[in-house]
This record gives C-alpha cells, structure tokens and sequence, in this order.
C-alpha cells in the first residue's frame, strides 16, 4: 500500500493550469481511499468464503488491486521530485530528509499495530498463529518477515497477514533513491530526456517478470522471495511512467480509461491470473496478473495523476472520500485486527461463512473511527 502522506507536499504540477494543485492533491487522497476499501474487500470476501466460489469467487480475490493502486501511486508521488529537478534543472532532492519523512510517516503507526496485534492475541486463540514470537516481534516490527522460507510458518502474525506489502514498499523505499540516479543521473546524464527515461523504465519495469521466471524455475531461493520487491516492481514503475508523463503535460481521462480498466479487470478474474491467492502457483498466471495489475492500477490513478476534471476526478475529491484517504494507511494497518473481532464477537459467524457485504460494512464502521484515532496519535508534523 502506498504510505504517501505526503501528497499535501507534492510539487509543482508541471504547469497543468487548468487543474489546480489543490484539485489534484484531493483527487489523488481520495484514490488512496478507494485503495484502502478494496483491500478491506478482498479480505471480507476471503473471511466469509467467498474466494470458492467459481469466477464470482475470482472477480472478488481481485479486488486485492487495492495494493497494486498504492503501489503506482508510491511511484507517481515519490519519483516526482527527481523527476521534477531534471525536467527544470532544480535542486536535487535531499536523501536524508526523504529517509527521514519515510520513516516518520510509517513507522509510529505501524510500531503501535504491531504491537497491539501482538498483545491482543497474546489473549485470543484464533488460531495457529507461528510468528506470536518474541523473534516474529522483531521480524515484523522491522519489516523483514518476507525475507525467509517458509514465510507461512514461520513469521506469519494472524492479525498483521497484509504486512508483506507493507515490507514490499519499505524496500521500494530504500531503492528509489539508487533507482533515480541510474536513470536520471547515469542513463539521462542530469538531463531532461523524457524518451531516454522512459526506455529505462520500461527496461526497469522488465525487472518484474524476469524475477518471476527465477522463482517459479529455480530452487535455490527462500519461498518469501515471491514476495519480494523485483515482484512488484513493475507496479511501482507504471506510477514512475505517470509522473513524466505528468511532466510532459500529457492528459489522461475517465471516460477512455476508466471502461479499460473495468474490462481487464474482468479479464484478469478468469483462471488466467491464477487462483485467488497473492502470488499465484503458475509462471505464465503470475505474469498475467503483474502486467494486468499494473495496467489497470495505472488507468485508475492516471486521471487525477493527469489533468481529468471530470466526475471521476470530483467524485475521489469529494469531502468523504479525502477523509477515507486522509487515514487510508490506518486503515490498512488494523483492518484485519478489527474484521477477526467483528466476524467473531459481532456477527459471531464461523469462519469461511457469513454475508461478505455486513462483514465489510461492520468492520468499516469499527475501522474508520480507529483509524481515525491512530492517524491522530501517531503521525508526526513537519
């Protein structure tokens, strides 16, 4: 999920006059809270049964795009002032201070989670629960449970099982920095070459599926490597594409992108992304669904990433939807902790049974006003 706070600092805009800085800055808050439903979806879907149940079942596992989104709205956002200090011949970005608004943006939440996930089933028996260790503790409080074998039985927390994308982006984090000088400093020279920049993204994109091969051909790595940053990089790299994209004013609109999006999505639910699962048993199911994912996680973020003033646009702005992003990452964080107390002390229904819709809704209603409170609590000003 993308933790960029950040964007009610985003740079100048590339001269888009007729789309406000501020417009963009809402619009771009409120796709976070599309995102951070969709997770919440998926994971009602998958808590009530509803993942076997044939191409319905499929259409639902896939909602699991809400992470993909996060994932090239991280790229779009945080590529943009390297992307910007070329395109000007600006300042170079500082490493240090964006280390430090990384750290201070993620860390002071996701350190209280762990924590309570960690106490509240130090009380509860939901389960088998292998990373309820003192190591599993340090394992994810420093986001480095994915890199082990055996990831499902050995770190593996009941309430903290999305985290793997959380590490995912952590590691993007400390490779954008490293990213941007290759491509801007030694591929582009410092220089404003957006075709030459574009070409090392999509080499850079290649990245994804070349890693894919090695670990569904080989042996030699852990099992978590599956779930490693080469993965998803091509997730990242789609919002990197929109941020020069955005610098050379080029437009993007609901109306063309949002109908492609909805058919590959549909597309991407047959067997042909694989079972409802992260990371999918077949090589040619897991490419499938990395290059799906990317593209349409890129058609839903490129209209406000590119100038659209339409209802699309209005609608991710509106009040209610910038208050969802606002503390989307919350969200993110406590959702599941939430959802296993709803499905058992309020609904009190059996696992892998139950209506997804209430399960959803309920949890909803108990998730936003936590989130609330731990986005209140934790962040850290400027």
């Amino acid at each position: 999920m993308t933790l960029s706070k950040g964007v009610k600092g985003l740079p100048d805009q590339g001269g888009l006059e007729s789309v406000s800085t501020t417009d963009r800055v809402a619009s771009l808050t409120g796709i976070r809270a599309v995102a951070a439903m969709l997770v919440v979806l998926t994971h009602a879907a998958y808590t009530t049964g509803k993942y076997g149940q044939g191409y319905l079942g499929l259409v639902y596992s896939r909602a699991e795009i809400g992470v993909p989104i996060f994932f090239v709205l991280s790229g779009f956002l945080l590529f943009r002032p390297w992307v910007k200090a070329a395109a000007t011949d600006g300042e170079w970005p500082s490493v240090r201070r964006y280390a430090w608004h990384r750290v201070r943006r993620i860390m002071p939440a996701y350190v209280v989670t762990v924590l309570i996930a960690y106490f509240l089933y130090h009380f509860r028996t939901a389960g088998p629960n292998p990373g309820h260790t003192w190591y599993g503790l340090f394992r994810n409080l420093t986001l480095t449970q994915i890199y082990t074998d055996n990831y499902l039985f050995a770190f593996l927390h009941q309430g903290l099982t999305q985290m793997w994308s959380l590490a995912v982006e952590a590691a993007f984090y400390v490779a954008l920095p490293l990213l941007a000088y290759l491509l801007l400093v030694v591929l582009c020279r410092r220089r404003w070459r957006p075709g030459l920049l574009l070409a090392g993204l999509a080499v850079l994109a290649a990245v994804s599926p070349v890693w894919l091969t090695i670990v569904h051909r080989t042996t030699g790595l852990p099992d978590g490597a599956r779930l490693w940053l080469p993965t998803y990089l091509a997730w990242f790299v789609a919002g990197m594409v929109l941020t020069v994209l955005m610098q050379l004013k080029v437009r993007a609109y609901a109306m063309a992108c949002l109908p492609v999006a909805v058919v590959s999505y549909f597309i991407v639910s047959t067997p042909l992304g694989g079972a409802p699962t992260t990371s999918p048993a077949g090589l040619g199911e897991a490419l499938a669904k990395t290059v799906f994912y990317a593209v349409i996680a890129a058609l839903m973020v490129a209209p406000p990433a590119l100038a659209d003033r339409g209802w699309y646009v209005r609608l991710l702005a509106s009040r209610p939807m910038v208050f969802l992003g606002e503390i989307s990452y919350e969200i993110f964080l406590i959702h599941l902790i939430i959802m296993e107390l709803v499905m058992v002390e309020v609904l009190q229904d059996p696992v892998y049974t139950g209506s997804m819709v209430n399960l959803f809704v309920v949890t909803m209603l108990f998730t936003v006003p936590a989130a609330w409170l731990l986005h209140r609590f934790t962040r850290v000003g400027n």
